[in-house]
């Protein structure tokens, strides 16, 4: 039980079969997530019903994330398939009309992108390649239009999805798509649901009420931070939502990317405070698509992440489309288990982040462990509450989550240190040493944690 940094995998054509989600979960996979990007409502349905077989073959709790895709904006079609050129300096406009494009114009379908665009304004397609500013709005006959200025790219073609790091674009979080998609995934019971692109706190609230409106079933919310609105809004989101993953993907086109180390410490820090998991995301170990072994630099990444108390790392494309996705898996939990047993960097009293007077007694919970050198903690919780806000505290030791839910067990499989355990009768008869027993880990040295209650054993 070395590695108490958590594994959210990915999951896509090269692991979707139930033998290599199997072999994930057993390699160190705790929390599966599904792209509704991508697939069929039936081809997801049949990832949660082996995902759920899995987890009851193997006799432990496996969480499912539905990753929504959220508002995708692209441009839109040219007169030909061929790439148009354009140059630093000129002029290309954006607007409502349908006609194909040519290298001075072309449609922006989204008429709530245009409506919120304003004058210097940058707006950033395929991935940055292509960077306009907004020079004049416009509106006329056709609807709106809007004058930029090109100032990095070549070439522009049909359909290239587009960023704007700079624009609070008024629209609602959920896409017709998301709505359908979500609908679906509710009928399937995930525990979490994972929000792209989320700007503000409204976002979540928005995403809450929908949930609630068509499902008794207790979902958790995870916001996707990677727009610079949400990093600036960072506290008031966590305040609202139940998970947070740094997206650093599109987070590093919206923003300098040589600022995305520090907003990710700086998120996983008010996580910690705030007593909700936090999971980092993107290039993980990217090289892995199609090499045996990550590069240096993949090792130090996936090892900081474990050094910065993060709940989970996630692979995306290494796992969805990778020629050996149990590998991969196999290679990130060596990194973590390493990182996690370093007794340098892994200091408790250097560790700590928060004078929070509300997390005091979790905090206690945690000392009381080090100080005794506990082989670890077990926590009888009804909701994961408890659980998670010892979890944040980053105790050194396991935590052993007693749960008499199924729901409760999965959605503590993304925090750090966590090992759940759905059993009703021992939960009910508060079973200590069975839970001990479950993991090998020998009895006594124990701190048990019983509602309001704390003691050593």
């Amino acid at each position: 039980m070395s590695k108490l940094t958590k594994i959210t995998a990915s999951l896509g054509p090269s692991s979707q079969s139930p033998d290599v989600i199997k072999s994930m979960v057993v390699a160190g996979v705790s929390v599966c997530r599904l792209n509704f990007s991508h697939d069929t409502d039936a081809v997801q349905g049949e990832k949660f019903d082996r995902i759920r077989k899995i987890a009851s073959e193997l006799g432990r709790p496996i969480a499912i994330i539905a990753d929504l895709q959220g508002p995708k904006h692209r441009i839109g079609d040219f007169a030909t398939d061929n790439p148009y050129p354009i140059a630093p300096g000129d002029t290309f406009v954006l607007d409502s009309d349908s006609t194909p494009g040519d290298s001075t114009r072309v449609q922006l379908p989204d008429a709530d992108v245009l409506k919120s665009l304003n004058v210097s304004e940058r707006i950033l397609l395929n991935d940055g390649k292509i960077e306009l500013e907004v020079k004049e709005k416009k509106a006329g006959d056709k609807g709106i239009s809007v004058v930029t200025k090109i100032v990095r790219g070549t070439e522009i073609w049909s359909r290239r999805g587009f960023n704007l790091p700079d624009t609070l674009v008024d629209t609602d979080v959920l896409t017709a798509k998301d709505r359908h998609d979500l609908e679906y995934a509710l009928t399937k019971n995930p525990d979490f649901v994972a929000v792209s692109f989320v700007q503000k706190p409204e976002d979540i609230a928005e995403v809450r009420d929908f949930i609630t409106a068509r499902s008794a079933h207790p979902v958790k919310i995870i916001a996707k931070i990677e727009r610079p609105h949400a990093v600036a809004a960072m506290d008031a989101i966590i305040d609202v939502s139940d998970v947070i993953m740094v997206a650093r993907g599109d987070l590093a086109v919206e923003m300098p990317f040589e600022k995305i180390p520090g907003v990710t410490r700086a998120l996983i820090r008010s996580c910690r405070r705030k007593n909700r998991p936090c999971i980092v995301a993107t290039q993980m170990l990217g090289s892995m698509v199609h090499s045996e072994f990550p590069l240096r630099a993949e090792i130090s990444d996936v090892a900081t992440t474990a050094y910065l108390r993060a709940d989970s790392a996630m692979t995306s494309e290494e796992t969805t489309i990778g020629d050996n996705p149990v590998v991969v898996i196999e290679t990130m939990a060596k990194i973590l288990s390493a990182a996690d047993e370093d007794s340098i960097e892994n200091s408790y009293d250097w560790n700590r982040v928060d004078d929070v007077p509300e997390n005091d007694w979790s905090k206690s919970v945690a000392s009381m462990a080090q100080l005794n050198k506990a082989h670890a903690i077990v926590v009888f919780d009804r909701d994961g509450d408890a659980t998670r806000e010892i979890s944040c505290r980053r105790p050194d030791m396991p935590i052993l989550a007693v749960c008499n839910s199924a729901v409760v067990a999965n959605q503590l499989c993304v925090s750090r240190g966590v090992y759940p355990i759905n059993d009703p009768r021992m939960f009910g008869q508060r079973d200590a040493t069975a839970a001990l027993a479950q993991f090998n880990i020998p009895a006594g040295k124990t701190v048990i944690v019983d509602e309001d209650s704390i003691m050593l054993s």
